[in-house]
């Protein structure tokens, strides 16, 4: 499957080599922009799967175009720059960009910078999947107890019976026990 890639740069004479140089590497380049905002809406529309960018750039520069695409979860961007100053630098870290490239470049480097940029921006999103998930089952386990602290006191259950109540519950109404646990915490403030 190709990997497709939207690039923003406002030269255009510099996009156009960009272009050909992604498309010899057997990337697919979806679209086009000339400025940060043209770039982060283009972004938006056609959910490529990496966003290649310079800095300078008018309107919205690429760091804060980047900015708004890694806060959206839109796609990576690797940042392909003339400017190497550590400010930039630490500006692209703290927007989350997953590449920066300083030109003047080879179309040697491309391939390399993608695919890492690729696959670290994977696993962040494996990650991120990963806590979410955690989360979840944390705060499902948070109101079971809470659920079954309730059953305890209110019915004169013990813990085992609050908890088969509960699971009872969940598999008769074909209900979470997530859901369960709020519908009894939930009965009870009514």
């Amino acid at each position: 499957m190709s990997i497709r890639i939207v690039l923003a740069d406002d030269e255009s004479i510099i996009r156009m080599d960009l272009k050909e140089m992604l498309t010899s590497l057997g990337y697919v380049v979806v679209g086009e922009a000339g400025d940060g905002r043209s770039a982060v809406n283009l972004a938006r529309e056609l959910r490529p799967d990496l966003v290649i960018m310079d800095i300078q750039m008018p309107d919205l520069d690429g760091i804060d175009a980047a900015r708004i695409l890694t806060e959206e979860g839109i796609a990576p961007v690797l940042l392909l720059t003339a400017y190497s100053q550590q400010e930039l630098v630490d500006r692209a870290k703290q927007a989350g960009v997953v590449g920066y490239i300083v030109k003047p470049f080879r179309e040697s480097d491309l391939a390399p910078a993608i695919e890492v940029a690729l696959s670290r921006y994977r696993e962040f999103q494996t990650i991120k999947s990963e806590l979410h998930d955690v989360r979840e089952t944390l705060e499902t386990r948070k109101l079971v107890e809470r659920a079954k602290g309730l059953l305890m006191d209110t019915q004169g259950l013990k813990e085992t019976e609050a908890f088969r109540k509960i699971q009872r519950l969940s598999m008769n109404t074909r209900k979470s026990m997530r859901e369960v646990a709020e519908a009894i915490l939930l009965a009870n403030e009514l």
